[in-house]
């Protein structure tokens, strides 16, 4: 099987956690996130692969297409260069903004509202680096080179600028460390 499908398929399980009574086929018809999702493990895999350039050049750009239309229709945007781990989880749909460059981990869920994006200045200039099973709570941004260790929660409205530890939860605008408790409690088993 193709790493994009079996990445896609861990997305949509995933999602499954969360809603067990649906299946497969309803969650990927109806759910805006995994409609992202599809377009962007797709884009990406073709963005990794090692087609001759013109062709890869001339399959990207109908991938740049059908993602804007994605992000015009969910408010999702997900570029083919970002690279995102199997079980990602967008909660609920709308102004989802991620950098081209982004690196987000394994298992991380986030919210309506995030921004990873582009800040900085000299050799602080970059955009974020999430490590695993890290959750974004809604409107929660993320500005500049900085890294998020494994398991940290941002909560919701939090600006984030600098690093944050492993099984940190950032609360605030600047965020402060409030606990060490991690998202387990977050993220569905």
């Amino acid at each position: 099987m193709r790493v994009w499908m079996r990445e896609y398929l861990e997305d949509v399980d995933r999602y499954r956690r969360y809603c067990p009574n649906i299946s497969r086929l309803a969650l990927i018809v109806l759910n805006q996130g995994l409609w992202a999702l599809l377009q962007y493990r797709i884009a990406h895999s073709l963005y990794a692969s090692r087609l001759p350039p013109t062709i890869k050049g001339a399959l990207l750009v109908l991938c740049v297409i059908w993602q804007k239309v994605v992000e015009i229709s969910t408010g999702i945007e997900i570029p083919y260069r970002a690279t995102i781990g199997p079980g990602f989880y967008i909660g609920h749909f709308g102004n989802i903004i991620l950098h081209p460059d982004v690196i987000i981990g394994k298992m991380c869920n986030i919210s309506q509202g995030v921004t990873l994006g582009i800040s900085g200045r000299g050799e602080r200039r970059g955009v974020p680096v999430l490590g695993d099973r890290v959750y974004l709570g809604a409107n929660a941004i993320l500005a500049g080179k900085l890294e998020v260790g494994d398991d940290a929660v941002i909560a919701a409205n939090s600006l984030i600028t600098r690093d944050v530890p492993q099984k940190a939860v950032m609360v605030g605008n600047p965020a402060q460390i409030v606990s060490y408790k991690g998202s387990a409690d977050y993220l569905s088993a």
